[in-house]
């Protein structure tokens, strides 16, 4: 309730049509929209970013990220589960071992845009 204090509201009933309809006609589809906010969702837990952030550096295996992050390699399997599954992170094999990088800039890029906005 103390939020709506602060919303200002319109003090009389003015539609402007042409607003509207440029917004209507760039805003995202709703399947585009949700895609995106279950993108950023990926975003919301403090144990893959620093896994990304490990990644931003070298290409790294579960036990190397394990011992780095100091957390289970169970844990860190997970999370590159859901951060492959999401195009976040690649991986390729080499003998037994899989190795995880960056699966593209648009990655750092996305994090470090965060980092400059909560460093303004």
């Amino acid at each position: 309730m103390e939020n709506e204090k602060n919303i200002e509201k319109c003090e009389y009933m003015c539609i402007h049509e042409d607003s509207i309809k440029k917004v209507k006609e760039s805003i995202p589809n709703d399947e585009t929209l949700y895609d995106l906010a279950e993108l950023f969702k990926i975003f919301g837990d403090s144990t893959r970013i620093k896994i990304l952030y490990a990644l931003f550096e070298a290409e790294l295996c579960v036990c190397d990220i394990s011992q780095l992050l100091n957390v289970s390699q169970t844990a860190v399997s997970h999370q590159l589960r859901v951060l492959k599954t999401n195009k976040l992170v690649k991986s390729r094999k080499e003998g037994k071992n899989v190795f995880y990088s960056l699966a593209d800039d648009h990655v750092c890029s996305i994090i470090n845009q965060g980092m400059e906005h909560i460093n303004e």
